[in-house]
């Protein structure tokens, strides 16, 4: 149960916080300087670091619950400014999302839950969620798929990570009804964004220390749109000699994610393709509720989970399984400097998870959503 395994992980997070500090990290975790990934923000005088927290809709309170508890716990440095904004919660106004922003745009970082988008059209056609990544240019969403010790899966050993371009694509928020019952979606792909996130997906795996690069599309149908997409990321490719650079089209990829994960080290792909990958990958290892994620733009960080889920009917149920979330704010701490902290929270979840003491995510009802 999410409730059990939240105690197991205070109890480990207060044992291991009672051990001698070793000095924190300094170095940056930014990606690459040229990859406009946003530098760690300096820590305030008090040497605490602000952080926006927007719980979102859902069980995203509980999960943020879970990430306050465990920080308490361990003594981690970091003071929260929380917002609620929902649009389905009669907590949305254009007040509350400039707060949000506002707050967001100071501290530099936060971290979120799902902010649920009802399908009824009411006059806007973007939702809170893509309005956020716009207003911060959160360009690059990243989803670290990891294999944890302890969850029983298909495949095991799996560690791969998914680069999303999430401003644009089909996420462009451009629809009308051209004559009556016909209905045009824009996709939107440009040259300079898709420049930019392959830039990206060949920095990160330079910094990892990875060895290659699959740009994902549908090139074949979608001939300029993809292909455009496409020919930016091998006109990148070529600058990075020493990654190996391949591309496989949507569909494929799918398949063959399900049939032999291993073949793949770091994914780049426009928005909508991201979105479902992201979720299938979730599913290798254990749902929706163990995979972590983060998304990046010049000057901010957003740590969020890495399969994007309200999971409403879960609410109040003790459910939920915490874990993503954690390893989201685990990030979140390396990307402040805070090592230690990181690691403590990081080897506390992955350590409860491996004594297998508490329901795990796959037995799970978050990781069927």
């Amino acid at each position: 149960m999410a409730a059990a395994l939240r105690g197991s992980l205070v109890t480990l997070a207060k044992g291991l916080s009672g051990a001698r500090l070793q000095p924190l990290c300094a170095r940056s975790l930014s990606v690459t300087s040229s990859q406009n990934v946003s530098e760690s923000p300096p820590a305030r005088a008090d040497s605490t670091f602000k952080v926006t927290m927007v719980p979102g809709d859902g069980v995203g309170p509980e999960l943020m619950t879970a990430v306050k508890e465990v920080f308490k716990a361990a003594d981690v440095p970091v003071e929260f400014e929380e917002f609620h904004l929902s649009e389905v919660q009669n907590m949305a106004s254009e007040e509350k999302l400039e707060e949000v922003l506002s707050s967001m745009k100071n501290n530099r970082v936060a971290i979120k839950g799902k902010i649920h988008t009802p399908m009824e059209y009411k006059g806007e056609l973007a939702s809170y969620e893509m309005r956020l990544r716009r207003k911060l240019d959160l360009f690059a969403n990243v989803v670290h798929v990891n294999s944890l010790p302890g969850y029983s899966t298909r495949h095991n050993n799996l560690d791969l990570v998914i680069i999303r371009e999430q401003t644009e694509g089909e996420y462009s928020s451009l629809e009308h009804e051209s004559v009556s019952g016909v209905v045009e979606c824009l996709k939107i792909i440009t040259r300079e964004k898709s420049r930019r996130i392959a830039k990206f997906a060949f920095d990160y795996a330079t910094k990892k220390g990875r060895s290659k690069v699959t740009a994902v599309h549908k090139a074949n149908i979608m001939k300029l749109g993809d292909g455009l997409f496409l020919q930016s990321c091998a006109e990148l490719a070529e600058l990075y000699p020493k990654i190996k650079y391949e591309n496989i089209i949507i569909d494929n990829c799918c398949m063959q994610l399900v049939q032999n994960p291993y073949q793949f080290d770091v994914l780049v792909m426009p928005n909508l393709y991201g979105n479902i990958i992201d979720n299938l990958a979730a599913g290798l290892v254990g749902g929706a509720g163990v995979v972590p994620g983060e998304s990046y733009s010049a000057e901010y960080a957003v740590f969020e989970t890495g399969a994007r889920h309200p999971f409403a009917q879960a609410v109040g149920r003790n459910i939920a399984n915490p874990t993503a979330m954690l390893l989201s704010a685990s990030n979140m701490l390396r990307h402040l400097n805070l090592e230690y902290h990181s690691n403590m929270v990081s080897e506390a979840v992955k350590k409860v998870i491996k004594q297998g003491k508490v329901r795990d995510d796959c037995n799970d009802e978050y990781a069927r959503i």
